[in-house]
């Protein structure tokens, strides 16, 4: 694939996540952190965030299968979820956080499944699509070309 193509999939794919609202201007503000002399910052950044929601979605889980939950151990969880959703721009994933730890204060554990499973389909969809804008990029330096930034 040339170089243009790749570039113009890099932004429109980009600009797709930015119109339906899987990625905020945060997201921006990382990507102009980047720069030769650390062109994987933006990577590097979000992969951590991969391994941290991993971890954190686990442990909601575990907390929620509890016979007795704890509804504040789960809102500690879904809070520091929602602070690194938030750091990284993952804007739906920081939204569904917000309504999340609501039901937790309600104390409302059928509630908090389902903000759950709302939760790790969002963060799925979400990590797909940034693992693919990631392939793209790697695509363009591979060949040679440099990054698109978005306006």
């Amino acid at each position: 694939m040339d170089l243009i193509l790749l570039r113009r999939k890099v932004i429109e794919h980009q600009a797709n996540l930015f119109r339906e609202g899987y990625l905020d201007d945060q997201f921006t503000q990382l990507q102009k952190l980047q720069d030769e002399s650390s062109p994987d910052f933006v990577f590097e950044v979000v992969t951590m965030y991969f391994d941290d929601s991993e971890n954190l979605l686990g442990n909601m889980t575990r907390a929620l299968e509890q016979p007795i939950v704890d509804f504040k151990q789960v809102d500690a969880y879904v809070h520091q979820y929602k602070g690194s959703s938030a750091s990284v721009g993952a804007a739906r994933v920081k939204n569904v956080c917000a309504n999340f730890r609501n039901l937790c204060e309600a104390q409302n554990r059928e509630g908090c499944l389902k903000s759950l499973h709302r939760l790790k389909q969002e963060y799925s969809v979400l990590k797909t699509n940034l693992q693919y804008l990631f392939k793209l990029q790697q695509d363009i330096r591979t060949a040679g070309g440099s990054i698109p930034m978005m306006d």
